[in-house]
């Protein structure tokens, strides 16, 4: 076991993209071994630690920055196995939690399998992918990374370990958990008791349905019911080709109806990316990417799987709905080689890169959205976004997964004033998101930055049920405390 508490170890650890700035920590354990983790955990009671799970420092809201406990690394764990082919449809690949997403991917393709998650930043750990239940631009046809996990590794709060295969052990039509561990103890809890919003993407508090599997409980509850250690994931045949492109529109409404007939999913069409760049993130891109067209109201991008017999019929049919959409067809980008398409993959990632360059300008934090709401209600919140942001004069971007009804808006403040007003109108963005039915986090968590949030989303009742999981799974606290689920409702049973 590595244990480092020198001030240039420590800092690195104190920081995440969330801008907190309030992190602080005795020190850094890297565990080497799943026993020594094991042993790690066993040993905080006694010890009196705390513990904050930290990936590799890629997340958004917070999540892996100490408030005074002690650091847990993963990236010591790092072993991946190599593809097992199950099927001629399906394989599968052992990885501990400290893998790098883009290892994973490069190794599986290179024996091609492909792992259909795909979140934005592949310098992300695996294990922190699966506590934290990403998606991307891919979970549009797949789904998140629920989807893809047929089983975990667990260590526990207390150090007992929980190796789990999907299917194994489900919650029963009262909504029991029951399971026995290694050691000869029992788990008997129920699943947390509330209904969950209908948006196809959802990342904010505990999963939770009927007659569950115990699996989904531990994805995407942020570190705080037991520490991900290690993960079997299912792999898929690598497609034979893809259709990438940018189609660019005049009007806006014309770009939602391209959207609505690729969503409708006729004529073999199904992308498995469909991504919306509104006119001020064209504008940004601009100093990258000049011939980009001035009088552009907005942008679509979108990947199609294919194989070399049908791509010519499917480049047909997207031309048609182009067509029938009134897109600047002339002027949009068709990439159907791997070069051109990773040319396009760069343009896709090339808006943060700016933006934050400007932003360093500024001197203030953007204020950034992660909501998502049901498809009915897609227009109605996007619309809510651009008139809330005219009306006070912001500099705005809002760009991502128009697919899963699902964008994120971006508030750059020019000043301090203006960074307060954005905070302020992001609470009513909040309000109206869940007024339309939808949920707070779609993809980038809680972590400690939205915590407040989630009350407003679950109500005090609900907070209690994820309280009532937490505190049977984690009785002293010992994991990740102040993720997620606001402190003060820890404090006591009955808070």
């Amino acid at each position: 076991m590595i244990y480092k508490h020198d001030p240039a170890s420590i800092q690195g650890f104190l920081e995440d993209t969330s801008n907190l700035k309030s992190g602080h920590t005795p020190g850094v354990f890297f565990p080497e071994t799943e026993d020594e983790l094991a042993e790690l955990l066993k040993s905080a009671v006694k010890e009196h630690r705390r513990f904050t799970i930290a990936g590799n420092g890629t997340g958004t809201t917070g999540g892996r920055i100490p408030l005074g406990e002690y650091v847990i690394s993963m990236q010591k764990l790092d072993r991946i196995g190599e593809p097992v082919r199950l099927s001629r449809e399906r394989a599968s690949i052992t990885v501990q939690a400290g893998v790098l997403l883009d290892t994973l991917q490069k190794t599986v393709e290179h024996s091609g399998w492909f792992y259909p998650p795909d979140p934005t930043e592949k310098l992300c750990f695996i294990g922190s992918t699966i506590a934290n239940n990403s998606s991307g631009a891919r979970s549009f046809k797949y789904g998140p990374t629920r989807n893809h996990i047929s089983r975990i590794l667990i260590i526990l709060p207390q150090g007992e370990r929980l190796d789990l295969s999907r299917g194994t052990c489900r919650a029963d039509q009262e909504g029991l958990f029951r399971l026995s561990l290694p050691s000869g103890g029992e788990l008997s809890f129920k699943r947390p008791e509330y209904s969950m919003p209908d948006t196809s993407k959802h990342n904010a508090g505990y999963f939770s349905q009927k007659e569950m599997d115990l699996i989904d409980l531990f994805i995407g509850s942020e570190g705080t019911l037991g520490i991900i250690v290690e993960a079997d994931l299912m792999l898929i045949p690598l497609p034979s080709a893809i259709i990438s492109c940018l189609v660019y529109f005049t009007a806006i409404d014309e770009l939602f109806h391209f959207v609505d007939l690729l969503k409708k999913q006729k004529n073999g069409i199904s992308p498995r990316a469909l991504e919306f760049f509104d006119s001020h993130s064209l504008e940004f891109l601009t100093e990258k990417y000049p011939e980009i067209p001035r009088n552009s109201a907005g942008a679509i991008f979108l990947e199609l799987e294919t194989t070399r017999e049908q791509e010519e019929r499917d480049l047909d049919t997207l031309f048609g709905y182009m067509e029938s959409s009134n897109a600047m067809t002339d002027q949009s980008w068709m990439a159907l080689d791997r070069n051109e398409q990773e040319r396009l993959r760069e343009f896709r990632h090339a808006l943060p890169l700016i933006v934050n360059e400007w932003l360093s300008r500024q001197h203030e934090s953007k204020i950034s959205t992660d909501m998502a709401v049901p498809d009915r209600a897609f227009r109605d919140l996007f619309d809510f976004y651009r008139s809330s942001c005219e009306q006070q004069g912001f500099v705005y971007i809002i760009f991502g997964h128009i697919g899963d009804a699902h964008v994120h808006l971006n508030i750059l403040p020019r000043n301090r004033e203006e960074f307060l007003a954005a905070k302020a109108l992001y609470r009513t963005f909040v309000s109206k998101a869940l007024e339309l039915g939808g949920t707070i986090s779609a993809e980038h968590g809680i972590g400690k930055l939205k915590a407040e949030y989630l009350v407003g989303m679950y109500h005090e009742s609900g907070i209690r049920e994820m309280v009532r999981v937490k505190k049977y799974l984690d009785p002293f606290l010992v994991l990740n405390r102040g993720n997620l689920i606001p402190a003060a409702y820890l404090e006591t049973e009955n808070h």
